[in-house]
C-alpha cells in the first residue's frame, strides 16, 4: 500500500480564533473541491452553513444546467473562513489507507501534523476542535491531556497559550450516527464559547 502525503496545505488565517482538525481527506475520487472536507457527502460545510447562515445548503452548488455534479463552492468557503477566522488542517500528515477509504479505523498514520507549530502561527486562536475520534486521540497525545467526551472540552492544554481549549466534536461524516441538527448544536456551543456570533 502506498503512503499518501496530505494533499492540502494548512489553511491558517492570521486572525483565526479556532483551528478545526480532522484526520485525513477522503480518496480524491470523492472530492468535490480541493479544500478541507471535500466530500460532498460530508456534513461539515452544511453545519457551518446552518450555524452562520441558517441554511445547511448555503455552500452547495447543485447539479443543474451549468453543473455536471453537486459540489461545494470552494471560493466562497475559502473567503468565508478567511473573513470569519476559521483555520483548518488535519492531524495526519502521511497515511496508508488500509481499506481504500478515509474511515478512522482504515487509516494507518505514518506521520502526524505538528499541531503546536500550527498554533504558533495563529496568535488569536482560542480553541483547537477535533472533528472525530482519531483526530481527538492525536490532539490529546500531542498535548498530553485527556480526551474529552464528545461535545466536551479541556481548557489550558498549552501553558504558553493561556486558556487554549481543546474541544472534541462529533464527526461530520454521515457514518457517525447522529442527526445533523444535533451535531450542529455541539459546533454552536464551541463557537459561542469562544465569542463567535452564531
Amino acid at each position: 500500500m502506498d503512503i499518501e502525503a496530505h494533499p492540502f496545505r494548512p489553511f491558517l488565517p492570521e486572525e483565526a480564533g479556532v483551528l478545526f482538525l480532522g484526520s485525513f481527506p477522503a480518496t480524491p475520487n470523492r472530492w468535490s473541491m480541493d479544500f478541507y472536507y471535500p466530500n460532498f457527502a460530508n456534513d461539515f460545510w452544511r453545519i457551518i452553513g446552518l450555524l452562520f447562515f441558517g441554511n445547511p445548503s448555503h455552500f452547495e452548488i447543485r447539479k443543474g444546467a451549468d453543473e455536471t455534479r453537486n459540489r461545494w463552492d470552494e471560493n466562497e468557503i475559502r473567503n468565508f473562513c478567511s473573513q470569519t477566522g476559521i483555520a483548518l488542517s488535519d492531524t495526519a500528515a502521511e497515511i496508508r489507507r488500509l481499506k481504500g477509504n478515509a474511515s478512522d479505523s482504515a487509516l494507518e498514520i505514518i506521520s502526524q501534523q505538528d499541531i503546536r507549530a500550527l498554533i504558533d502561527r495563529l496568535p488569536c486562536c482560542r480553541a483547537v476542535a477535533a472533528t472525530g475520534a482519531l483526530a481527538s486521540e492525536i490532539v490529546a497525545r500531542q498535548f498530553s491531556c485527556v480526551i474529552p467526551p464528545v461535545g466536551g472540552m479541556v481548557c489550558g492544554i498549552s501553558p504558553d497559550r493561556g486558556n487554549l481549549a481543546f474541544y472534541r466534536l462529533p464527526s461530520t461524516s454521515r457514518a457517525f450516527p447522529m442527526p445533523l441538527i444535533k451535531k450542529a448544536e455541539f459546533y454552536r456551543k464551541l463557537f459561542l464559547d469562544i465569542g463567535y456570533s452564531v
